[in-house]
């Protein structure tokens, strides 16, 4: 797992690449990301597969925030990011949410 952070030289966003490792997806086939950005909508940001079986995408979010997120593994597997800037407590449940700061 890895948390990829590219801030431009203007502008108040920054470019956030979230990748889950073939081993952390647990040969996963379909892999949601899903946090405060999209209010957690577990359909909303699928992840692209890659042939090495591990899972990206790159989201644009403004800087100064924090954000709160998880990975929703084939509909039925929540995965913490190991990577995460930190750890939460969830509000309905007694598990923790990855935390990016940007």
């Amino acid at each position: 797992m890895a948390l990829y952070k590219k801030y431009p030289k203007t502008g108040k966003t920054c470019k956030v690449t979230f990748e889950l490792s073939p081993e952390a997806s647990q040969n996963a086939e379909k892999v949601f990301l899903v946090g405060d950005f999209n209010s957690w909508s577990s359909i909303e940001t699928p992840m692209k597969k890659e042939k090495d079986g591990s899972f990206s995408m790159t989201l644009s979010l403004e800087q100064g925030k924090e954000y709160q997120f998880r990975y929703l593994l084939d509909g039925t597997h929540w995965e913490n990011d190991w990577a995460a800037d930190k750890y939460v407590p969830a509000p309905f449940s007694h598990v923790d949410n990855s935390v990016v700061i940007v």
